[in-house]
């Protein structure tokens, strides 16, 4: 098995929900952990569903899982102000916008 397919499988989604539900979900009877502490544990818990296969591109991966649902929140929490949203970010607005389109969380702009 690929590292491709077992992102595809259970581990991306394992991965992600693991780092949201933990962070986020005021339902579940466990403490709220640090992102520092949840990224850890869900890295770990990724390099033991690899079962020998090679991890490549991991940064990349990792990265594109926890920016985009980053920048909808942080979107969504300005009221789609972008300007404020890049603030919040420490993003100049311009990067914002690309990565917004990057991970189709706006239109592009029309031609």
């Amino acid at each position: 098995m690929t590292e491709r397919d077992l992102l595809s499988s259970t581990t991306e989604s394992h991965m992600v929900s693991h780092l949201v539900g933990t962070l986020a979900d005021p339902a579940a009877n466990t403490p709220p952990q640090p992102l520092r502490e949840a990224v850890e544990t869900a890295m770990r818990r990724y390099f033991e569903h690899l079962d020998g296969s090679q991890a490549t591109d991991l940064y990349a991966m990792v990265m594109a899982e926890v920016e985009a649902p980053l920048l909808a929140c942080v979107l969504e929490h300005t009221d789609g102000n972008q300007t404020r949203a890049a603030d919040v970010l420490g993003l100049n607005r311009g990067t914002l916008r690309k990565k917004l389109k990057l991970y189709g969380l706006i239109e592009g702009d029309a031609p």
